[in-house]
């Protein structure tokens, strides 16, 4: 798929636009569409981590991913061991 730009209109703060039009007069950025499609991703992407965040938070509570989590580590203990022992030795 092509990305293609779709033309929209947006209602900013006064003061939010003036930073946004000082920041491209110090070529901080190349256009306000740049500043703004480029803070508009930054800030999709941290509520993406934050959904990650809080689905791992959830698994603190999830008794089934413990009950896992221990026989993981049961089960890979004696190799875990032998890892580490052998590498001491190189």
């Amino acid at each position: 798929m092509l990305d293609r730009n779709i033309r929209t209109t947006l209602t900013l703060p006064a003061d939010l636009l003036k930073a946004v039009d000082e920041a491209v007069r110090e070529k901080k950025a190349k256009s306000r569409n740049e500043l703004v499609a480029n803070s508009l991703r930054h800030e999709l992407a941290a509520l993406k981590r934050a959904a990650i965040d809080a689905a791992f938070a959830d698994m603190a509570h999830d008794q089934a991913y413990w009950d896992e989590a221990r026989r993981l580590t049961a089960e890979f203990a004696r190799s875990d061991w032998e890892a580490l022992r052998l590498g001491e030795y190189r």
